[in-house]
């Protein structure tokens, strides 16, 4: 039996997802412990029983896929709205060192998948499928290069393929990184870790009305004065993002410049924010935005793993499933010893790790909710929440388009 959910029942589960998962980080020390992000906490459960109701009665269910895209583009508009050049100016040097270790990091991945694919009896691309197509690119990028490798290239199943992957990628993005920069602060002493009170209370306020600090990092508990005006203002940005996103996307299809839909409503929100700044002396409100990119965060991870069919990672050949271990393994070893090294061996380089494990697995949500819950519980790293959603939503997509092409060519 299949069951379908509108966009409606969709949205009420998602939201009993991030509810669930709220209550579960609160009740189960071994979480908060281990900052496992509460859409994660939530989704993992939801979709545990989603696959014994399919394993033992054959009951599936489909839900609104467009919302969840929607929500995905409204963050990452957020993210553009949020990134005036003063914020670019203050990334430095640091902005540009961590984008060369995802770089590096991203031809790593591709020659580990490649080169155990070809080790293995496999067709090398399917090797690249398991590398930063779906792990750095994640579900979008696997939808858009799934068609291309199947129709162009002959890989057949490539989009299934990487939808599996991608999910893999997803669960074990938002697992591992939490645990990883929680172990790299305990064992140099980066931190110290806020009262338990502090941490489950979300009323307390660090952040003054007047601060222009990234609210990604502490979205419990900055100020949310928001009146309708300025909600219908910044509603208004976001359409606009969303116009500017899917007339590029129509307008470069099948050009050498083509990109996915989230990076021109990012790159949108970029030159919306920096034209009203810079030419209108427009103030853009800073916190609604946060506010409104932020619930469309927790509500797109949480479609998201609610979506997971579980099944289809179970009927993945036991090879591609030691890419993937292998993926696992090399990622949190590249995060300890290269990442958290080279960004500076401190608070700030231990919460860029787990923002890369999260993105450089799954999602640039996924990095932002795994270091969201490393500063709830050892507070803000300012410098973590202004490079990660730059390099991870906006600079790295469009890097990893031009890598892929690269190997796809060479392999051919």
């Amino acid at each position: 039996m299949h069951v379908t959910f509108s966009a409606y029942y969709t949205l009420i589960l998602a939201v009993l997802v991030l509810l669930l998962g709220k209550f579960l980080v609160q009740r189960i020390r071994f979480l908060r412990n281990f900052n496992i992000p509460e859409p994660v906490a939530g989704g993992l459960v939801v979709a545990a029983v989603i696959y014994l109701l399919h394993a033992t009665m054959g009951w599936s269910f489909g839900f609104e896929t467009s919302l969840q895209a929607a929500f995905m583009l409204v963050f990452f508009s957020s993210i553009g709205l949020s990134a005036n050049f003063v914020k670019l100016k203050q990334g430095g040097m640091g902005l540009v060192v961590f984008l060369g270790v995802i770089v590096a990091f991203i031809l790593v991945q591709n020659a580990v998948g490649v080169g155990l694919a070809t080790a293995l009896g496999l067709d090398p691309l399917v090797g690249l499928v398991a590398g930063s197509i779906t792990l750095v690119g994640g579900h979008g990028t696997a939808g858009a290069w799934g068609s291309v490798l199947e129709q162009q290239h002959g890989l057949t199943g490539a989009t299934t393929l990487g939808m599996a992957c991608a999910t893999f990628g997803l669960i074990i993005g938002g697992i591992m990184g939490g645990p990883l920069a929680k172990r790299l602060i305990t064992r140099y002493k980066l931190a110290k870790p806020r009262s338990e009170a502090d941490q489950l209370d979300p009323s307390g306020s660090t952040v003054t009305e007047s601060s222009n600090v990234a609210n990604f990092e502490s979205p419990g508990k900055a100020p949310r004065l928001i009146t309708a005006d300025a909600a219908i203002e910044t509603l208004a940005l976001f359409a606009g993002c969303l116009a500017f996103g899917e007339f590029m996307t129509t307008l470069t299809q099948g050009t050498t410049v083509q990109l996915p839909t989230f990076v021109w409503c990012l790159g949108g929100g970029v030159i919306i924010r920096n034209v009203l700044d810079y030419i209108f002396g427009f103030k853009v409100f800073d916190r609604a935005i946060d506010v409104f990119g932020n619930a469309a965060l927790s509500i797109y991870l949480a479609i998201a793993l609610l979506s997971l069919k579980l099944w289809e990672l179970s009927d993945l050949a036991g090879s591609l499933m030691v890419i993937l271990a292998a993926q696992t393994v090399v990622m949190g070893l590249y995060a300890w010893f290269v990442t958290f090294r080279i960004m500076g061996k401190n608070y700030d380089a231990s919460v860029l790790a787990a923002g890369h494990c999260g993105f450089g697995m799954g999602a640039t949500p996924t990095a932002v909710a795994n270091m969201q819950a490393i500063t709830n519980q050892y507070g803000p790293s300012h410098k973590a929440f202004l490079i990660v959603p730059l390099v991870g939503a906006f600079f790295i997509d469009i890097i990893n388009a031009f890598l892929i092409q690269g190997f796809i060519s060479w392999i051919r």
